[in-house]
């Protein structure tokens, strides 16, 4: 039986979609379990998910919406309908291009099995020797510019919140952390780590105990990514509005 649930939100990923990759790495992790949300895309994503689903379909959820609600809403709303399966012990999203390889998904579950305090692994995009992250230039040094906004306004020393490869321990206080509808339709990872700190001490564990990054062995830039540059300045207004509650 699954005790993990991943979230893969997708907005018109029919022709992105590695549809084989999926189908081929799903039955090989029988504690994994793939939740897939089409965001009310225009193109035939919804058709291509069906499609998969029919070939695993014990392994696999489609949340068909045929409004679009943007990353942050779609995301939500997998997180809950995972949360309502009272097995799960794990769950996560993940992005639908696979920038960061499924094989990821394990090692970051045994940070999660080996330290007991760990509340959430996020994938970080760290250029270190031995790692292979393949990032635009521009789009580097705009997260660099962003990590520091965001770690200067959460009082938190984080190198990447905006990596789509992120797990979660279910805990008594997990569902708080998606109860309410994001703020952002993009920058939501940093609205989860402000719920988080907004939990009393005596509910979560510090920080640094917490909260663990993770640096991805692998991550590659895919092409036809939804972020565009000027996204970057529409996320430092979410994140004013994200810093006013925190």
């Amino acid at each position: 039986m699954p005790t993990c649930a991943i979230i893969v939100p997708c907005y018109n990923e029919a022709a992105r979609l590695p549809v084989e990759v999926f189908a081929t790495y799903i039955p090989r992790h029988p504690n994994l379990h793939f939740v897939f949300v089409n965001d009310g895309s225009t193109d035939a994503t919804s058709t291509v998910l069906k499609s998969l689903q029919s070939r695993i379909p014990t392994r696999i959820t489609v949340l068909d919406n045929t409004i679009n609600q943007g990353k942050a809403g779609v995301v939500r709303q997998g997180l809950l309908h995972a949360l309502d399966n009272t097995t799960l012990e794990h769950i996560g999203f993940w992005d639908a291009d696979l920038a960061t390889p499924l094989e990821t998904i394990e090692e970051m579950l045994s940070i999660l099995a080996e330290r007991p305090q760990v509340w959430m692994v996020f994938g970080a995009r760290v250029q270190l020797l031995g790692r292979h992250i393949e990032r635009k230039t521009h789009r580097h040094y705009l997260g660099r510019v962003f990590a520091t906004i965001v770690s200067i306004m959460l009082g938190l020393p984080i190198y990447d919140s905006q990596c789509g490869a992120k797990l979660f321990r279910r805990t008594p206080h997990t569902r708080s952390l998606f109860a309410k509808p994001f703020v952002s339709r993009w920058v939501f990872d940093v609205e989860i780590l402000a719920r988080f700190l907004r939990l009393p001490n005596t509910q979560r564990p510090a920080p640094n105990d917490g909260i663990c990054e993770y640096p991805l062995p692998i991550w590659r830039d895919i092409d036809g990514s939804k972020v565009k540059p000027l996204d970057f300045f529409r996320a430092l207004m979410d994140l004013f509005k994200i810093g006013r509650d925190v």
